[in-house]
């Protein structure tokens, strides 16, 4: 049985309070949903990424910065004496500071990160998006007092990679979670984007040691620190793809409900939204 407070369309478009948590691979529209169902006013968004950014790992991303200019023997007498300071300027549609401090594993002379190194900055993101996601049930309840009605988890793509089965009763008993489903085309067009623009990420450990295990394997490396950092994440993003969605999928069948990006994108308002929600819970 689904640990779900929503268990038909009628109940969801009755709701007074409608609370919804969505999920997919970055790029898929959730971001695009948040906003055109908010045009009807009385809607929190609130962006999971954006609360990590902004307030988990704010200080992990400035010293990270800090750190790289002290590099530099003229920036670093003046960080050192407090003549300037640095800052993250993280906002809803500027998530750069995140991915430039997750960074990319690989040969630091092709702005690689020590496998160390990276895979500390994994796991401090990771407890970030689980810290964040523990918020949602404060965050909704503030919101209230704030005066909306309704209350949107714009969450990160990488909300299937916690293996937090309390954490996903929590957001199914606080919110409907949604899962956007993209085609097979809006798939192509999601890897061949990220090839184009290769942006850092985060890989479930298990999922990034066998990737790791076998990009060495295939390429006849040694050791991380000769891997080319963009070929590595040009090679691997398809696959994550394709694990990624086998966890969406299983958690919508566990936790929540489906509803096509195809569809959503041919939805011009909020009531479009909400009813193709609707018919997802018939």
């Amino acid at each position: 049985m689904k640990v779900n407070m929503i268990n038909s369309a009628k109940q969801f478009i009755n709701q007074k309070n409608k609370r919804l948590t969505l999920l997919g691979m970055s790029g898929v529209g959730k971001t695009h949903l948040a906003k055109l169902i908010g045009e009807e006013g009385g809607w929190y968004h609130f962006s999971g990424d954006y609360r990590i950014g902004a307030t988990h790992l704010k200080e992990a991303i400035i010293n990270n910065v800090a750190n790289k200019m002290k590099n530099d023997s003229w920036l670093k007498p003046l960080l050192e004496n407090n003549s300037i300071s640095v800052n993250s300027q993280v906002t809803f549609e500027n998530l750069e500071p995140i991915s430039a401090f997750l960074g990319k594993v690989g040969n630091p002379e092709e702005g690689g990160l020590p496998i160390e190194e990276f895979i500390h900055r994994q796991s401090l993101f990771l407890e970030a998006e689980k810290k964040t996601m523990y918020e949602v049930p404060h965050f909704i309840n503030q919101s209230l007092k704030d005066g909306y009605a309704h209350f949107i988890n714009d969450a990160g793509g990488s909300l299937c990679e916690l293996e937090d089965r309390k954490l996903y009763q929590l957001l199914a008993e606080k919110t409907l979670i949604i899962y956007i489903k993209t085609s097979k085309e809006n798939e192509r067009l999601l890897i061949d984007r990220a090839k184009n623009q290769l942006k850092p990420m985060y890989y479930n450990p298990k999922f990034f040691e066998e990737a790791l295990h076998s990009y060495l394997k295939e390429n006849s490396l040694a050791y991380a620190a000769q891997i080319n950092p963009n070929a590595f994440v040009s090679w691997v993003f398809p696959k994550l793809v394709a694990d990624r969605l086998k966890k969406y999928n299983a958690l919508a069948d566990e936790y929540g409900c489906t509803i096509e990006s195809d569809a959503l994108h041919k939805c011009g308002s909020a009531k479009d939204v909400l009813n193709l929600i609707s018919s997802a819970l018939k």
